[in-house]
């Protein structure tokens, strides 16, 4: 009987000649990564992204920052070391090409990084990879949604727990809706406020939004008119 995946990833199965097969875990953040690495190889370093201000070589060289310098990651949220932080992104685009950034980050966190500590990258950047790999996608006109694993929407909406730090400043409640085709769902109170807003999506849409990038998620408010207009005003 095959075992079954763990949750965060899926298992793998390799038959080297000869021997028994090997089974593997693979998470969600390492499939994210690898197809991440692959779209920024493909789209060049003057691509588009969905990230203000910033190109694929910007997004590849904050990637590789944060994993490589947790001194200067600390900034990339702004506050008081949002300088630092850019004069460390600068060095990096300076002195790595384009192809050597990607070759970086397709390694993944060297041996001393924060994100070596072993489950460390599956659950700081299963959302990281997932909401930058879209930032590429869906920068390019005429985007379409991914068919998501299962497994990777549900790991999704568990961590849209996380988000409740994004939108704690919100003018109205915010309610998060995970509706199935097939009616009903699941939801999750991201800001407990009246009036309250039920934003509604699959968890792929709705990390998108809750992450701020409105414009390029597929979600839909329900709520008094007001309070719509305002959370729309707000998350704009």
């Amino acid at each position: 009987m095959a075992a079954d995946a763990p949750p965060g990833g899926h298992l793998e199965v390799v038959r080297p000649g000869g021997r028994g097969p090997t089974i593997f875990l693979v998470t969600y953040a390492e499939d994210e990564r690898a197809a991440l690495a692959a779209l920024l190889d493909e789209t060049g370093p003057d691509g588009p992204t969905l990230c203000a201000g910033w190109q694929t070589r910007d997004l590849v060289a904050h990637l590789v920052v944060r994993e490589r310098r947790p001194d200067a990651a600390v900034g990339a949220m702004g506050g008081p070391l949002a300088n630092y932080t850019t004069r460390i992104l600068r060095q990096y685009l300076d002195r790595y090409s384009y192809p050597a950034l990607i070759a970086m980050f397709q390694a993944g966190p060297p041996a001393l990084s924060p994100f070596a500590i072993p489950g460390a990258d599956e659950a700081a950047n299963t959302v990281e990879y997932f909401v930058h790999h879209e930032d590429v996608r869906r920068a390019v006109p005429g985007w379409t949604e991914r068919e998501l694993p299962a497994g990777l929407s549900s790991a999704l909406w568990k961590r849209l727990n996380g988000t409740k730090l994004f939108l704690r400043s919100a003018p109205t409640g915010i309610v998060l809706l995970w509706q199935a085709p097939s009616g009903g769902g699941v939801q999750l109170i991201a800001k407990n406020a009246v009036p309250s807003v039920t934003v509604t999506g699959s968890p792929a849409e709705l990390t998108m939004w809750s992450m701020g990038r409105v414009s390029a998620a597929h979600v839909t408010l329900d709520g008094p008119e007001d309070a719509v207009a305002k959370l729309k005003a707000w998350r704009g």
